[in-house]
């Protein structure tokens, strides 16, 4: 295991105090000193083009609350500027525009596939980007969307927000947050899913970053285990595109990609 030289980074006690103090709401609600840790490797890995984006989950802080915690993190030479907090709903996610777009123009090329785990279906299907006109339209709209932010270099950390009343939250969290196979259902199913009882191949990549801290979940996303020979080019393209996109960097360490199969009685999605 290689080891970290994090003297040029903040110490993982200022690290966490930034979150504590502007994530939290009380002191009993702040995210534990793991989570805040954790937060700040994949705030780094958007950063460093390891990852399109971070959907913040942690607690119910707001945007403002995020922003305020990456500009800490900005004064403390931790990240430098051009981050941005894209609002969807109710959900805040921690993109860099540059990185973002550029996957998203992948995205329109082809380079991913679907899974239909609409709940009037027996079985899980793939489907293509091209089968999904409006999902293709919606890609192309967050593109527009993100352009802004992405010429305004002048603000340290920007916000904005999309509205999203009739959107597939699921599938559209699965693209930004890169996963080469999101998965999709018809909207007007509601949230049941055919995946219940079905062998899912999870995968999943981790990188090391803070001595004596446990690793960073990069990434972690499922297909049905059916569905996995028609689909492994796509997840080997995935793979290697994130180890090159990982030696570009010297902040992490270690990434690791692995699989299980996993059946479980229901899948929440």
């Amino acid at each position: 295991m290689l080891l970290l030289d994090v003297m040029s980074s903040p110490s993982p006690q200022l690290l966490v105090a930034a979150a504590q103090q502007n994530l939290g709401l009380g002191k009993r609600r702040s995210p534990p000193q793991a989570i805040c840790l954790h937060l700040a490797g994949e705030v780094l890995a958007v950063a460093r083009g390891l990852k399109p984006a971070v959907l913040y989950d942690c607690n119910c802080a707001g945007a403002s609350e995020l922003q305020s915690y990456l500009e800490e993190l900005q004064g403390l030479g931790f990240l430098t500027s051009g981050l941005h907090i894209l609002e969807i709903g109710e959900n805040s996610l921690i993109v860099s525009p540059e990185h973002v777009c550029q996957h998203l123009e992948q995205v329109l090329l082809g380079t991913i596939a679907f899974v239909d785990v609409s709940g009037c279906q027996p079985h899980p299907c793939v489907c293509s980007l091209d089968q999904l006109q409006d999902l293709k339209a919606l890609v192309a709209e967050i593109i527009t969307h993100l352009q802004g932010p992405q010429r305004d270099l002048s603000l340290a950390v920007s916000h904005s927000r999309l509205h999203s009343s009739d959107w597939n939250l699921c599938t559209v969290f699965g693209i930004l947050l890169g996963y080469p196979v999101p998965y999709t259902f018809h909207p007007n199913q509601g949230d049941d899913n055919c995946l219940a009882l079905t062998p899912l191949r999870v995968f999943t990549a981790r990188i090391s970053w803070l001595l004596g801290q446990p690793p960073i979940l990069l990434y972690s996303f499922s297909v049905p285990e059916s569905l996995f020979p028609g689909l492994r080019d796509i997840i080997n393209t995935w793979e290697k595109d994130l180890r090159t996109r990982f030696r570009t960097q010297n902040d992490f360490a270690d990434l690791s990609i692995s699989s299980e199969i996993v059946t479980l009685p229901a899948v929440a999605l």
